[in-house]
């Protein structure tokens, strides 16, 4: 079989930030872009507590699907099995830079977020109790102020 293009990243450069991983065209033309969320550098520090990475997905979901400007072309958020980030896939053509204000204003919501986690009821959610409110804002926080406040160009290209 054919190595997938997201294995073919050298995962021993990458460093945190937001990058574009793939782009797709849909049959009715659509076009959607697909960003690698990434929070913690791949083995070489501790990957996304699982529970912490499982309430930033509860409430990145719930923040860019309430989104004025951006609910429209929300496809789909989600965490990495590996637990070193999450993708997001929108509709159209876009890079890495075109998302960063959404980004800021997402983690900022995240990072300050208090009260009941959205979706975080057996009604609700396959696995209710595996949150980490303080986790998933320590994390949100960190990747504001060290990666999106003020992105180099390797937070926002893939490494060659």
């Amino acid at each position: 079989m054919e190595k997938i293009a997201s294995f073919q990243i050298n995962h021993l450069l990458l460093e945190r930030g937001i990058f574009v991983s793939r782009r797709d065209t849909t049959p009715q033309g659509d076009e959607l872009t697909t960003f690698d969320i990434r929070l913690t550098r791949p083995n070489r520090e501790p990957a996304a507590d699982p529970a912490a990475l499982h309430t930033i997905e509860h409430l990145a979901a719930t923040y860019l699907r309430n989104d004025p400007q951006w609910r429209d072309r929300v496809v789909y958020w989600g965490p990495m099995g590996c637990c070193t980030g999450s993708y997001l896939i929108l509709q159209g053509h876009l890079e890495s830079a075109d998302i960063l204000p959404l980004m800021r204003r997402m983690f900022a919501f995240i990072a300050d977020f208090s009260g009941e986690i959205p979706g975080a009821t057996a009604r609700d959610c396959g696995n209710y109790t595996f949150n980490d409110l303080e986790g998933a804002r320590r994390l949100a926080a960190r990747f504001l102020s060290e990666v999106l406040a003020n992105p180099a160009a390797e937070n926002l290209n893939y490494p060659q």
